[in-house]
């Protein structure tokens, strides 16, 4: 069977037998390919296969469980509660959110009866919580996170990590003089697959990286966030005067509650919510962990102009250390979410859960087009010196590489076992606060580009964005 470069770039998590079948033999480009399916950790493995949670098997090597709760069950929350059932390391004890169908789904997430609160405080006033997943809205991260700090708590915060330049500093300085352990939710810093592109790259075999691109686009109205109103939505269901904690005052509207991403109070629209996972990811694979020196971007809202605040197309280029990046996000176009990066020896593509590594040709050749305007005596002279300096064959194209998870990988539960283990040997997580807030300054980067229609610098001495 032949596999072509943009059959692997279009392959994502799949089965070992079906990658091990497309391995030796096939071709891309005219080169070979070799296939691998990259191993999860043993304890990893084991717990895809067994499960977690409450009764899960497998323990710490203390044989401690660390006794967490979820403060925010919608749609993220319940997604972390699913994927820390798999980490068996860890038990839920309590989980709070605003709204009562999330109390429920939370509940259902987690597979076990949990108490459930409206106010996260009453949790944090309990002496048997190790540690806190915040999974609410962007502007309520800052309050939430120095609570938790304040009341003793180790924090893992969903991405981006802060609603503006101020409250990640001083979510910072509270982490640090409480001398908690904090991991922002950009999960793909634990992912596999990452990690082996985060080894192609340290090793140098892409040769000189100067340009790094990267997209996510999507093209439905649930891609927008244009999330359907539950019929049961009411200010006797919602706790509008608890969200809004922290906002401007308005009546209640139920569009806001739900579709939050979309308005400048409460998210950062495509660039928290999407150009903040591959700006994580960029920085893991590079070994980056900076703010850019500047960010410029332009865009628009055409399609979804329904009253929101931020736009559904935004491109930015960003200025980091050696390197440009470039980025976009279309809400009006499916077109993948890779990741390239272009250097001087290979082109290294990440495309969901796999990895392509692509040789450049980088063997001597004699010039052709410019001879064009030469004699043909001349051009037949120029040759025949070029050849006898170099008298052996250029190489072949080296193999392309592919790499992929394992299907039902789940890069979340690896994100979260490793927060339960910094927890219990309270040594460092993959994506400290610092790390979290380098990537999410960048997403106010773009935003600040985009509406002040100017570059945006980063000013190190006053930690603020300038135009």
């Amino acid at each position: 069977m032949t596999l072509h470069a943009e059959d692997l770039m279009k392959m994502h998590s799949i089965t070992r037998r079906d990658f091990v079948r497309l391995g030796a033999g096939a071709v891309a480009a005219g080169a070979a390919v070799k296939a691998t399916l990259l191993e999860p950790s043993t304890a990893m493995a084991a717990q895809t296969v067994t499960g977690g949670g409450a009764g899960g098997a497998g323990e710490s090597t203390t044989g401690r469980k660390i006794r967490f709760v979820s403060i925010g069950t919608g749609i993220r929350g319940c997604d972390l509660l699913r994927a820390a059932r798999q980490v068996p390391t860890g038990v839920c004890v309590g989980t709070a959110d605003l709204y009562e169908m999330h109390r429920r789904a939370g509940k259902e997430a987690w597979g076990v009866e949990i108490p459930t609160t409206r106010d996260y405080r009453t949790l944090l006033d309990r002496k048997d919580v190790d540690a806190v997943i915040v999974a609410v809205a962007d502007f309520q991260h800052r309050r939430v996170v120095l609570d938790a700090v304040a009341a003793g708590k180790d924090v893992y915060c969903e991405k981006p990590m802060s609603h503006s330049v101020a409250d990640g500093q001083a979510m910072v300085e509270a982490v640090r003089a409480g001398k908690r352990i904090f991991q922002a939710g950009s999960q793909r810093v634990s992912n596999i697959v990452y990690k082996k592109a985060a080894e192609i790259y340290a090793s140098g075999r892409l040769g000189e990286v100067h340009l790094i691109e990267g997209h996510s686009d999507r093209n439905t109205p649930s891609g927008a966030w244009v999330y359907p109103i539950p019929p049961d939505a009411s200010p006797e269901t919602i706790d509008w005067e608890g969200f809004l904690r922290d906002a401007p005052s308005r009546p209640f509207d139920a569009a806001r509650f739900f579709r939050w991403r979309c308005f400048a109070d409460y998210g950062e629209g495509v660039a928290g919510d999407l150009f903040v996972h591959l700006l994580s990811g960029i920085q893991c694979i590079s070994g980056i962990n900076a703010v850019p020196s500047r960010a410029y971007s332009t865009g628009s809202l055409t399609h979804f102009n329904d009253g929101r605040d931020f736009p559904d197309l935004l491109a930015t280029l960003y200025d980091y250390p050696g390197v440009t990046v470039n980025l976009h996000c279309n809400q009006n176009n499916a077109a993948g979410e890779p990741i390239i990066f272009y250097g001087s020896e290979a082109t290294m593509v990440i495309n969901g859960n796999t990895l392509t590594v692509t040789p450049q040709d980088t063997s001597p050749q004699p010039e052709g087009y410019s001879l064009n305007g030469w004699t043909a005596a001349a051009k037949q002279q120029y040759l025949d010196e070029w050849h006898a300096g170099h008298p052996t064959p250029p190489a072949k194209l080296g193999e392309v590489e592919s790499y992929a998870a394992p299907q039902g990988y789940n890069d979340t539960a690896d994100h979260i076992a490793n927060f339960f283990g910094a927890i219990e040997t309270r040594e460092h997580v993959v994506e400290d606060e610092v790390f979290g807030n380098n990537t999410a300054i960048a997403c106010h980067q773009a935003n600040y580009s985009y509406f002040h229609r100017t570059v945006a610098t980063w000013d190190a001495a006053t930690k603020t964005i300038k135009g």
